[in-house]
């Protein structure tokens, strides 16, 4: 498959989708708690997505069921929200896509779910640190196996380990585009990133081991060893000098920081 670069105006309109995915993941911040189904969760997100004249990226995306992908513990990704009620303690990824303008956005965030284990918040944030290295990584001139790299290197020096069977990808009018961004590999392989790829980049860190299983469902992938693993995403533009990040968890973590201080 080949890369389809973006000009400036369609990386305008994937912007827009991926801003309205960081709203989205901040209406369902607000009401994510000790007791609540996943379900709930996917419906209010399936709700604002509509309200707001888009439409639900995963929804009916090869079969998947529902809007949103809730993976909760050690389940690594593609969750199916259900009747599962979220238990203080736990934590969860949130990954949502969204179609508007004829462009897709995509983001994920790991929530925690009242107290979390001190040892699990850190893997979240050494995940997030693996983002953003990644991201901070996507300038011109430099190679994909560059942000394969640092997000290895980052993860594995805290003695976590890498997902390698799911990958990021490309993003456009297509959900899932080329090229593959594995969250492992080496320095200075790989393509060269150019001015006008739009890409999503998104560690998947496990606590443990990085063998993975897919559940009876077909969907949902857990570790082999039940251990928690975290996932953050972001949809950015490759730039020259300078990477540009198309999609925000600001909207998310100005709901969270409300609920520390009420």
């Amino acid at each position: 498959m080949a890369i389809r670069y973006k000009s400036k105006e369609e990386i305008e309109l994937i912007r827009a989708s991926s801003l309205l995915v960081g709203k989205t993941l901040a209406e369902v911040a607000k009401v994510i708690r000790p007791g609540i189904q996943t379900s709930e969760l996917d419906r209010v997100a399936e709700q604002f997505i509509l309200d707001n004249g888009a439409k639900p990226s995963f929804k009916g995306y090869n079969g998947y069921p529902a809007t949103l992908c809730v993976s909760v513990n050690s389940v690594v990704v593609h969750g199916i929200p259900g009747k599962y009620e979220l238990q203080d303690g736990d934590i969860v990824s949130v990954d949502c896509g969204v179609f508007m303008n004829g462009f897709h956005g995509d983001s994920a965030y790991t929530f925690c779910v009242g107290m979390v284990k001190a040892e699990v918040v850190e893997l979240l944030e050494i995940t997030r640190i693996c983002l953003m290295k990644g991201v901070e990584t996507a300038i011109a001139g430099r190679r994909l196996g560059d942000i394969s790299y640092i997000i290895q290197e980052t993860a594995e020096s805290h003695g976590y380990s890498v997902v390698r069977e799911l990958v990021g990808h490309g993003v456009g009018r297509n959900l899932h585009e080329a090229p593959e961004v594995p969250n492992y590999g080496k320095r200075g392989s790989g393509p060269i990133l150019q001015e006008g790829l739009v890409i999503a980049i998104e560690p998947m860190i496990n606590l443990g081991k990085k063998s993975v299983k897919t559940e009876s469902d077909g969907w949902a992938i857990r570790t082999l060893d039940n251990k928690p693993s975290a996932h953050f995403e972001h949809t950015v533009a490759v730039g020259s000098g300078k990477v540009d990040v198309l999609s925000t968890f600001e909207y998310i973590e100005n709901v969270l920081k409300k609920q520390v201080i009420s």
